[in-house]
Formats: structure tokens, C-alpha cells, sequence
């Protein structure tokens, strides 16, 4: 016996097929162009796209990839928000400093 492999001399080894996997199984099914768009345009018209960005990104019955974009979209926008008020806030700052100097 072969000590190397376990196999016996003339042996061939052995080889196996393998499992085939399963074919992908879509979770949820493919939002629209169209869908989309009424989307976009919805998030562009003020305070109602905040209300519904809350209830498509929390709500249970809406798309995963649609609820995922509009919590990545409620996000962006708490990113803009923070980084305007810095601004404001940096900008008030120094035009108050500034004018202990006239």
C-alpha cells in the first residue's frame, strides 16, 4: 500500500463530479424603470420626500432595494444637513470674530 495517498499501487485515483449548487432564487422581484422614476421624482419634492423616504425605507411591505436606497438616501441627506449646519455655524463664528476687530 502506497503510505503517501492511501491508495493501492495501480490504483487510479478517484474523482468526483461535483455537486451542482442551485440556481440563484431572486428574493424580491426587479423594480422598474418606471417605479424608478416615480421614486426619483418623489424625493424631489420638499418634506414629502423626508415622509416618504421614512416610509419606503421602514415600511414592511416595500421592495428590500427600494427600502435600501431610501435609507441610504435619508443618510446622505443627515450628511448634507450636519455638514451645512458646521458651515453655518463656522461661518457665524468667524464673521462674530471678525467684528470685535472694527
Amino acid at each position: 500500500m502506497n503510505e503517501q495517498n492511501n491508495q493501492l499501487p495501480n490504483q487510479q485515483p478517484q474523482y468526483y463530479q461535483p455537486q451542482q449548487q442551485p440556481g440563484y432564487q431572486q428574493q424580491a422581484p426587479v423594480i422598474s424603470i418606471g417605479d424608478w422614476i416615480v421614486t426619483s421624482i418623489v424625493l424631489a419634492i420638499p418634506l414629502v420626500n423626508l415622509i416618504m423616504a421614512f416610509v419606503w425605507g421602514f415600511g414592511g411591505n416595500t421592495n428590500p432595494s427600494k427600502a435600501n436606497y431610501c435609507k441610504a438616501w435619508l443618510i446622505f441627506i443627515a450628511a448634507v444637513i450636519a455638514f451645512y449646519v458646521l458651515l453655518f455655524l463656522f461661518v457665524l463664528g468667524t464673521g462674530a470674530a471678525s467684528s470685535r476687530y472694527n
